[in-house]
């Protein structure tokens, strides 16, 4: 997939394009259900299936007391999106001039002019422009003059749940990521760096990976069962994720560690992905470090318990209806 990252760039060989427009922080299901909806879109058209999104989020620089924190960031935002058929992505940077256009001058000098834009995709609380000034009315009835195709996709709800990223940070914030992972279709993840941690672990303790996260937004302080993955090859394990201080050893500062379950072979990755599945329990002091390698232990179980039973889940359910690349977890 080609990523653009100027206007400038853009405009020597975006077009013609099918494109929908959006932050998408998080490429949950709505936003899964807009880019189907371009792909669609593109191949009538005869243009190219692409996606037009913002970075710093526009709110950062129109509000930034009301920013919200960032689920992911530009570059996993990308990855994601190739995975659903988008073949190309330009990602604007947000400025004060940019936040300053009409709905006219956005539609005409961004999309008609530099994307050279056949059809467009929206979802229907889309607004655009100076002041969020334009909405899907105003985006239709620009579409209608200048010919082309405004496709306007109603939202997605999840069990009576509008799926939307603000839910999706209200639910994390909550801990509650296994029902985030109902909105976003898939795990919620976390990337970064491994970097090196004050030793205790090793030991007195157990030993764990530490991750430098690059989302701006981290569960509720706790437990997880997750599984891990190193970022540059095909390793991957179940693991125990602990989010929080380590009250127990006086700690302040946030950290996320990760506990490998079973044999660990090989380098230490440099970086990994970790997707949450469940939470398993608060955070908590406890009187000495012997104490707290026996509740990690308690934890260990309890996640190889989980994955027991996710195992057969997904099994059970491949044998109903098994997808062509199944590859179990």
């Amino acid at each position: 997939m080609r990523v653009f990252r100027s206007l400038e760039e853009a405009a020597q060989s975006f077009g013609p394009s099918a494109v929908t427009i959006g932050n998408f922080d998080g490429v949950h299901r709505g936003h899964q259900e807009l880019m189907r909806h371009v792909v669609e879109i593109a191949r009538r058209q005869k243009a190219r299936p692409s996606l037009l999104t913002f970075h710093p989020h526009p709110t950062q620089i129109v509000a930034p007391d009301r920013a919200p924190k960032l689920l992911m960031t530009p570059d996993e935002r990308a990855s994601l999106i190739a995975d659903q058929g988008i073949e190309q992505v330009l990602i604007l940077p947000f400025t004060p001039e940019v936040a300053t256009l009409s709905p006219a001058a956005f539609f005409e000098g961004i999309l008609i002019q530099a994307l050279n834009v056949r059809g467009i995709v929206v979802g229907d609380n889309f607004h655009f422009g100076h002041h969020q000034a334009g909405n899907i009315a105003t985006l239709s009835a620009l579409g209608a003059a200048a010919g082309v195709e405004v496709d306007i996709v109603p939202g997605v709800y999840c069990r009576g749940r509008l799926v939307s990223s603000s839910e999706i940070r209200r639910l994390l914030r909550q801990g509650r990521v296994t029902h985030a992972e109902r909105l976003l279709g898939r795990p919620f993840f976390l990337c970064g760096e491994v970097v090196a941690g004050e030793g205790r672990g090793a030991r007195q303790t157990v030993p764990t990976l530490n991750l430098e996260p690059s989302a701006e937004l981290l569960p509720l302080h706790g437990v997880y069962v997750t599984r891990t993955r190193d970022r540059d090859s095909t390793r991957r394990w179940h693991s125990v994720t602990n989010i929080g201080v380590r009250p127990t050893f006086g700690g302040r500062h946030v950290t996320v560690e990760t506990f490998l379950l079973g044999e660990f072979d090989g380098e230490t990755p440099a970086r990994i992905r970790v997707d949450f599945f469940y939470r398993l329990r608060d955070e908590r002091q406890f009187e000495s470090a012997g104490a707290l390698k026996a509740q990690i232990m308690k934890d260990v179980v309890r996640a190889g318990k989980w994955f027991r039973r996710y195992r057969r889940f997904v099994r059970k359910t491949w044998r109903q209806t098994p997808p062509a690349d199944a590859t179990p977890a």
